[in-house]
Formats: C-alpha cells, structure tokens, sequence
C-alpha cells in the first residue's frame, strides 16, 4: 500500500471523517475505497465503450451504415419476432 496526502477544504474533511466513522473504518481507508470504486466504474466504462464502438449500424458489424428505410422497416421485425 501507499501513503498519500490529501489536501481538501474543511467541510469536506468533516465530511469524510463522520461518513468514515458511520461505517466503522478509518478516513485513508474510506478514501481508498472510494477511489477504488471509481477505478472500477471508469475501467468497466471504457471497457463497454470499446464493445460498442466496435460494432456498426446499431449492432450490426458491416461496413455501411443502416439507411433510415432499413432502421424503420417494420415488416422485416415480423417475420424476425415470434
């Protein structure tokens, strides 16, 4: 593990310290976690914006996009769905 400082304005300090002391941990760690959580979310976001943009044509991987005909063509959605 690493130790850091973190610089933040007074209110916020006491912010922390209550949120940390309502969940029985210490204000580094509480901090941590948070940063964590972020990593995570941040990580798994652009991991899902890679996949999409991977794909064309709202889901389709041609090389063309779908004209507006095709997008709206609801006679071809009949004979797909049950």
């Amino acid at each position: 593990m690493k130790n850091v400082t973190v610089t933040m304005e007074e209110h916020v300090a006491e912010w922390a310290r209550l949120e940390a002391a309502r969940r029985n941990t210490s204000v580094s760690r509480l901090i941590g976690e948070m940063l964590a959580e972020k990593m995570r979310h941040d990580d798994a976001y652009e991991r899902a914006m890679r996949e999409a943009l991977q794909f064309k044509s709202l889901g389709f991987s041609g090389d063309r996009y779908l004209t507006r005909d095709e997008i709206y063509d609801r006679a071809s959605w009949r004979s797909v769905r049950p």
